[in-house]
Order: structure tokens, then C-alpha cells, then sequence
């Protein structure tokens, strides 16, 4: 009997020791640790079902559906210094009402809720002269970049910033980004011993 127990107690011990090593520091990204060079992040979300579309100035750009959003754009973002991905952003498919915009940041706000418990920071308010009453008026806010819609959620790992963006007058979608604290930190740490 002793031997049973003992041989369960050694099974469970080992189980936990290797779903600890499993265990990431780093944030992580549709499972997958937001860590390591870019090729080889690009290679894992291309088997993660992205499609990579290209790669510049040490960001790679890839295709594909995220979160119940079919056709989202990714961006993955690696510190220049050291090669280490630190950054993965993802805007969701344009929109070209506001109804639409506050919908879809709404739904993926009640998720990033949800799974990471209550915001660290939330800010929504339009600014300029009055308060916009009508769909149009409130896009018209957001193309003049008289508008803050985002919040922002805290981990141990790092930060995730979701927000209502736009690029210029003609392109308005919501974008969610992933910080690692890691990695991202290690470049700070570099630039402090500089001074």
C-alpha cells in the first residue's frame, strides 16, 4: 500500500513540476509567450493560422482571424536593440460608423474583463467644444483626434491596452496591444545604464 501512495505522490509530483516548467513569465499571445526573435515568433503564429504578409523596420505584419474577428491585422513588434519581440498589436477590422467602433471595443472590453479581472486604467471622453450627440458627430470626433476611448489592463507579465484608434481621416477600427514587462523592461534597463 505504501508503495502505491508513494508511487502516486511521485506521478503528481512530477505532473506539477513539468506543468510548472510549462508555465511562461511572459505575456502571452493566443498561447504563445511574447518572447524570442522575431523569425521565430512569426513562424509560431503562421502555425497558429496567420498568414505573415511581410516584415519591416523590425515588425512583421500578418493576416488572419482573432478573438471571433475574421480578417484582423497583426502587428509583431521586437525591440531593435536586442532582436526580442516585445509588442503584438491587433486591429480589427475598419468600421465606418461609430455604433460599430463602440460595439466591437465594448464586446472584447467585457472579455479582456472577464479574463483579467478589472481595468487598471479606463479613459472615454471625447474633447473640443460640446459633447457629440449623433453616430456621425462622434465618428467626426474621432477622425479630428478629439477623442480617448481606451483602457488598460495590469498583469505581473506585462500590460494590454485596448482603444478606438484611427489613421487619419479615412481609417477607424479598434486595436488591442500586448506589452511584454520582460522584455520590455530589459531595454529600459539597457538605456539606464547608458545614463
Amino acid at each position: 500500500m505504501k508503495k502505491v501512495f508513494f508511487s502516486l505522490f511521485l506521478a503528481f509530483t512530477i505532473a506539477a513540476t513539468a506543468f510548472a516548467q510549462e508555465e511562461s513569465e511572459h505575456l502571452t499571445f493566443k498561447g504563445v509567450p511574447i518572447d524570442g526573435t522575431l523569425n521565430e515568433y512569426v513562424t509560431k503564429m503562421k502555425q497558429a493560422g496567420f498568414t505573415h504578409i511581410g516584415t519591416q523596420d523590425g515588425t512583421a505584419i500578418l493576416k488572419g482571424d482573432f478573438a471571433g474577428f475574421k480578417g484582423c491585422t497583426i502587428g509583431v513588434a521586437t525591440l531593435k536593440t536586442t532582436n526580442k519581440v516585445n509588442t503584438i498589436g491587433v486591429i480589427f477590422p475598419e468600421q465606418d460608423d461609430w455604433a460599430s467602433l463602440e460595439n466591437n471595443y465594448t464586446h472584447l472590453k467585457s472579455m479582456l474583463t472577464e479574463k483579467y479581472g478589472e481595468p487598471s486604467d479606463c479613459v472615454e471622453t471625447f474633447q473640443g467644444y460640446g459633447s457629440p450627440q449623433t453616430d456621425s458627430d462622434k465618428l467626426h470626433k474621432l477622425k479630428m483626434d478629439e477623442c480617448t476611448w481606451y483602457t488598460t489592463y495590469s498583469t505581473s507579465k506585462g500590460d494590454i491596452q485596448l482603444s478606438i484608434d484611427n489613421q487619419s481621416v479615412m481609417s477607424c477600427y479598434v486595436l488591442l496591444r500586448y506589452f511584454d514587462k520582460i522584455n520590455t523592461d530589459t531595454v529600459r534597463k539597457q538605456a539606464m545604464d547608458d545614463l
